[in-house]
C-alpha cells in the first residue's frame, strides 16, 4: 500500500497562505508588483527550493554513509520560466561543494537523485539536469 504524505495550506491573509507541514510553517505569498505583500516566496519558489532540499538531504545521507571526504555543499537551482500555462520547463541543479573525487560525487549525486522524492516527480514532465561544478578552494 503506498503511503500518504499530508500538509495543510490556509489563507491567512489576501493573498498569503501558511502551509503546515507536522509542527513547522511556511508563508506563501505573492510579491507587492504582483498584489501580494510579499511575506513570503511564491509557490514557484518553494518548488525549487523544496527540489533544492529534497536532493540536498538524501546527498548529504549519501556523503555521511560513505564517510565521504565532500563538504561546504551548495546547490544553486534555475526554472526557466514558460507561459500560457505558466510553469517550469526546464530545471537545471548546480552542485558547488569542496571535493577531491570527483568520480565519487558524480556517483552521490545520482544516488541522490534516484531518491529524490521531488526530483522523481517532476523529471517527467520538466527538463531536469544536475551537474557539479569545479571544486571550491580548499
Amino acid at each position: 500500500m503506498a503511503a500518504v504524505i499530508s500538509v495543510e495550506v490556509s489563507q491567512i491573509g489576501l493573498a498569503t497562505s501558511e502551509g503546515k507541514v507536522r509542527q513547522h510553517s511556511v508563508l506563501v505569498d505573492r510579491p507587492v508588483a504582483k498584489e501580494g505583500e510579499d511575506r513570503g516566496a511564491m509557490g514557484g519558489e518553494l518548488l525549487l527550493v523544496s527540489l533544492g532540499g529534497c536532493f540536498m538531504s538524501n546527498l548529504l545521507a549519501a556523503i555521511k554513509a560513505r564517510s565521504a571526504d565532500v563538504s561546504d555543499v551548495r546547490i544553486e537551482i534555475d526554472g526557466t520560466l514558460e507561459s500560457a500555462p505558466a510553469r517550469f520547463s526546464a530545471i537545471q541543479m548546480t552542485i558547488h561543494a569542496r571535493y577531491a573525487d570527483r568520480e565519487l560525487l558524480e556517483k552521490l549525486m545520482l544516488i541522490s537523485e534516484r531518491a529524490c522524492i521531488v526530483a522523481n516527480t517532476l523529471k517527467p514532465a520538466v527538463d531536469l539536469t544536475i551537474r557539479i561544478d569545479e571544486p571550491l578552494a580548499a
